[in-house]
């Protein structure tokens, strides 16, 4: 183009010669660009001789050469706006001859720069007279300062922009110093609050699904509704609009999920007439749930089983009832769990593919199953930070090698791993082995346990007191794997207003069997309470099952021997005062238990039995023995979710000896936090002239409880009943009883326990109210 040639023809001139004389010389070196710069200016002079100078004409609209359409395509007809003659009128020229500084060369960003730079300077040293006569004058100033300027070369490097502000100038605060001023709006709290609106929000069409459903559709979206949890107000419209979009999707998950797939939910604000009373919009909710989804086929892809209908029984979805999320995760949860319980240790349910007919409302139903090889139980491997080895693993299984893997026995080998209390973690899985196990096809399956020993040492302690008892606290420190496996040392001390002693025992937790319990006791302690006052050294050995509050067991079984030395004080008849007697004590005990309540601790609901027997024998000028035995029961109604009724008795005897060929220790007494409350402990029975009980050889007690709980407190109305008596058997009359209430606070290793009681019939030297602190329930 002819504009074009005379730009890049004026691009060719050096700055200096701008406004330089035509005639004057140029500079040395300068006269290569000098005579190219004329060239082309001679040459756009000759080209604006012989063309008007503008656009080509080619470049106007109509005469630009546009290629024609393909011949199978028919383009549509479109009628221009304006011609082309009118609307090439009124585009204006674009030519130097209109304006000079279009015909001038481009400074180089260099030339620029120090152009603008001299400017500012001498602008700053000239006074303020001078610097307005000088603008006033034009580019005088600007001519001399270029005139001077080198040549600029061919290629130039791009200089720093120049810099104004004196703030981008200075250093940057440490990253830690920076702060961001957050923006504040004048807006005040009324204004915030008024602008709020008022919603109410309605569900229109989903009754049908409602009552076709099993579930309560309507409660089940207003329990996770957004509108729901917004109480009824919004910040403004928008707000609004977004809580009834998320609803509808809300909507559309609560109908899917009960088998309705393809509903038509649409959604509205209404406003002003069309809004509920007292609400100046109503969110609507329109809902056309359509059909609702059976299943037309059940397709379950597996190997064969043995029993071949193992799946098929516990596959609980059916051919024609509709299409339920739970129902579904229920029956693959099913399926999951009686796979592994019947030898199939490795199967593995896939993802499961159900396709839908829009037309139909049918789905068919495609479940994968990888059932794997069926399995027996094999060998154990175990690694980690081991707290016992391989051995006693086989000790705490309860199956053999060789028996069907069943995944609830090595369930039950994990809680018995817990049960040990010795590590902060511990896994048992099933591993592959590959190997044979007879020829019905099974293979060897490997448990490995994954131990994590945790810390063996605990301080722990407690703190009671009883009215007869007095004050008491223990400390006891454990070591609770001292002599692997599970051989545990604990040292007890006790110290109170009544009570002190100290004792060592040795217990070995599945010593051979699983829940088979060692103990060895070695304890000296002193008691001095009403009846008596004892010194005593004993040690005793005993093997039991008991239960624990994690492991609690129906059946339970305890024997043993022990031996003990003990200087006590007794009532001599004969000279009406209390004497120390020493007494040597051998013997050995039986004990049976039948436990079938719901909680060790706190039960709520059964009953439980428990028998004890101890033959033994006083050796005091003679060889004296006799059979202590005791039975004790108790029971559990839940009368509500918060209300308990609960039930007891005990029967106590001694045959075989004397009152007091006994020693005192050894005899039976009533009275008590744990036998009648309201008295003093060891308080009831047959009492010496000095007003103190001396024990009997039998006794009789009953208790009954009404317990109320409220979240962790609760409680207890109470009435107790008990006397123990000289004779051999308990003799069910002379009964003292005692009434009371009590408060409870249930923590999660049971219920701490305090109870206030008073005596029915109340005696002279007897307290008025006895108070007992406690952990656990009184029985």
């Amino acid at each position: 183009m002819v504009t074009l040639a005379l730009m890049l023809a004026a691009s060719g001139v050096p700055a200096y010669a701008q406004d330089a004389d035509p005639s004057a010389s140029p500079p040395t070196g300068s006269a290569p660009q000098n005579t190219a710069a004329q060239a082309g200016a001679q040459a756009g002079a000759q080209n604006a001789g012989n063309q008007p100078a503008r656009a080509d004409d080619s470049l106007q609209a109509g005469k630009l050469d546009v290629p024609a359409p393909p011949a199978d395509v028919t383009l549509p007809e479109v009628k221009p706006i304006i011609p082309d003659d009118e609307f090439n009128k009124s585009i204006p020229k674009l030519d130097a001859t209109d304006d000079p500084e279009l015909d001038k060369p481009l400074d180089s960003i260099e030339e620029f720069e120090k152009r603008l730079t001299a400017q500012q300077a001498q602008q700053a040293n000239q006074p303020a007279g001078e610097q307005a006569n000088q603008t006033a004058a034009g580019g005088a100033s600007t001519a001399t300062v270029t005139a001077t300027a080198p040549a600029p070369s061919s290629t130039e490097a791009i200089g720093e922009a120049p810099v104004r502000d004196p703030e981008l100038m200075a250093p940057l605060p440490p990253i830690d110093q920076f702060e961001v001023t957050p923006v504040q709006f004048a807006e005040s709290e009324q204004q915030s609050k008024d602008s709020e609106i008022a919603y109410a929000m309605r569900v229109d069409g989903l009754d049908a699904a409602d009552q076709a459903a099993d579930i309560d559709l309507r409660g089940e979206f207003r329990s996770h509704s957004a509108l729901k949890k917004g109480d009824g107000k919004a910040a403004n419209v928008a707000m609004l609009r977004s809580r009834l979009n998320d609803d509808a999707a809300l909507m559309q998950t609560v109908l899917a999920a009960e088998g309705w797939y393809s509903p038509v939910i649409t959604t509205r604000i209404e406003r002003g007439q069309g809004a509920e009373r007292g609400a100046a919009f109503t969110a609507v909710i329109t809902v056309d749930p359509g059909k609702r989804y059976v299943f037309s086929d059940i397709v379950v892809k597996a190997d064969p089983t043995i029993p071949p209908n193992l799946i098929a029984d516990n596959f609980a979805l059916k051919v024609g009832e509709p299409i339920i999320a739970q129902r579904v995760q229920g029956a693959e949860a099913q399926v999951a769990l009686a796979l592994p319980e019947n030898g199939y240790a490795f199967a593995q349910l896939g993802d499961r593919d159900i396709l839908l007919d829009q037309d139909t409302g049918d789905g068919v139903y495609t479940l994968p199953i990888d059932v794997g090889p069926r399995g027996r139980f094999g060998g154990f491997t175990t690694s980690g930070d081991l707290a016992f080895d391989e051995k006693h693993i086989r000790v705490l299984a309860r199956f053999k090698p060789g028996e069907l893997y069943d995944s609830r026995k090595v369930d039950d080998l994990r809680k018995a791993l817990v049960a040990t209390s010795l590590f902060s973690t511990v896994s048992v899985e099933p591993r592959k082995t590959g190997e044979s196990a007879g020829d019905d096809g099974t293979e060897y399956v490997t448990l490995h346990v994954q131990q994590d020993a945790g810390p063996p040492r605990t301080i722990a302690g407690t703190i009671g007191y009883a009215t007869g008892e007095g004050l008491s606290a223990q400390a006891i420190w454990t070591h609770r794997n001292m002599f692997p496996p599970e051989g545990a040392v604990i040292v007890n001390g006790t110290a109170g207003t009544r009570q002190q002693g100290l004792s060592t025992t040795f217990r070995r937790s599945n010593a051979g069997k699983r829940d088979r319990t060692l103990e060895v006791v070695a304890e000296a302690f002193h008691n001095d309470y009403d009846a008596y006052s004892a010194y005593t050294g004993r040690i005793a050995v005993r093997m039991a099952r008991d239960s624990t509050p994690l492991w609690q067991k129906k059946f339970t079984y305890a024997y043993g021997a022990e031996a003990l030395i003990t200087g006590e004080t007794d009532y001599n008849i004969a000279t009406g005062t209390r004497d120390r007697k020493l007494y040597y004590v051998v013997g050995v005990n039986g004990q049976a238990g039948f436990d079938h309540t719901d909680s060790l601790l706190d039960p709520t609901k059964g009953f439980r039995f428990t028998a004890l027997v101890q033959p033994e024998a006083t050796v005091k000028g003679g060889f004296n023995p006799y059979v202590r035995s005791r039975l004790d029961g108790s029971a559990y109604y839940p009368v509500t979710d918060s209300l308990v009724l609960a039930g007891r008795f005990r029967l106590g005897s001694i045959q075989g000896a004397q009152l007091f060929d006994i020693a005192p220790s050894r005899r039976l007494y009533a009275g008590g936090g744990g036998s009648v409350r309201g008295y003093s402990y060891q308080a009831l029975g047959e009492q010496a002239p000095d007003g103190k009980a001396v024990g009997g050889r039998s006794l009789n007690e009953a208790s009954v409880e009404a317990r109320y709980r409220f979240g962790n407190f609760g409680v207890v109305t109470f009435v107790d009943a008990g006397q123990a008596y000289r004779e051999t058997t308990p003799q069910f009359n002379n009964l003292r009883y005692g009434v009371g209430i009590g408060g409870r606070y249930y923590t999660n290793f049971g219920p701490v326990r305090i109870d206030i009681a008073t005596p029915i019939d109340r005696q002279p030297g007897e307290s008025r109210f006895n108070l007992y602190v406690s952990i656990g329930q009184a029985f």
